[in-house]
């Protein structure tokens, strides 16, 4: 099936649209040896792509792992923390556990090839994606997707079902109004609360407007993944079936 070359360099994490438009124009895209022009199209299963020389690669060269992120650990760009610590060391300041990153936490040989994708911010942990799959991390992160993520909240005191109805059919923050989100109730002060948008330290706000405190948050879903058995501070390679789970969650065709 013949698409856009934009569509086809982004979907398999190339570059975005714009980017991709900007390479064609110049001169950098290539289509069965002869050069691109601005709006031509391709099938990607029949036609030789080539961006500057390079062969197209699969979707198969992405990278996708899974962390447990501990409390305390801040979720941070990885490429900007490290330079931030270069910069600490040549001032000869040494890092504290303040200041530690989930990149503390990377295999030496991820580090700078794969990023977080959204945050978790320092009193939270659970799961946190990474990857280099920007077109993944776009589709998941971008509210207008409306994609899900799962939180399992412990609260300082017990839980009313007004506080629990109010908190499902949305409330006003930071000037406007939140999505609705699905609320189940697991225990006196715990609930599993699910939402398909993520603004700064929300569910400690959407708690804190209806009197109630949080103690513990952990994400404990991210669209179909789940894994409650990863220790925290541990990461892991997510497997073929996720990958393919994920890909088709967001809608990327597995075989472009």
């Amino acid at each position: 099936m013949q698409e856009r070359l934009q569509k086809i360099l982004s979907a398999r994490g190339i570059c975005s649209r714009r980017k991709a438009e900007e390479y064609i124009e110049r001169g950098l895209v290539t289509v069965n040896g002869e050069k691109a022009i601005l709006g031509q199209k391709a099938d990607p299963a029949a036609d030789h792509i080539e961006v500057d020389g390079s062969v197209v690669q699969e979707r198969k060269e992405m990278l996708y792992y899974v962390m447990h992120k501990p409390v305390g650990v801040e979720t941070t760009n990885v490429e900007r923390q490290k330079g931030q610590e270069r910069q600490k060391g040549q001032q000869g300041k040494q890092t504290t556990a303040q200041n530690i990153s989930v990149r503390n936490f990377l295999p030496g040989e991820l580090r700078g090839k794969v990023f977080p994708v959204g945050r978790l911010d320092k009193d939270s942990e659970g799961l946190l994606l990474f990857t280099n799959d920007g077109v993944l991390a776009y589709r998941l992160t971008h509210p207008k997707f409306d994609h899900e993520k799962e939180y399992m909240v412990i609260v300082d005191k017990d839980v009313t079902d007004g506080q629990l109805r109010k908190m499902r059919e949305g409330m006003t923050l930071f000037g406007e109004r939140t999505k609705s989100a699905k609320v189940v109730r697991t225990g006196a002060r715990q609930f599993r609360l699910a939402l398909t948008e993520g603004k700064n330290r929300q569910i400690r706000r959407m708690c804190q407007k209806v009197g109630l405190e949080v103690l513990r948050l952990e994400r404990i879903r991210i669209g179909p993944l789940q894994n409650s058995r990863l220790k925290e501070g541990q990461i892991r390679a997510l497997t073929a079936q996720e990958v393919q789970s994920m890909l088709a969650y967001v809608q990327i065709p597995k075989d472009i």
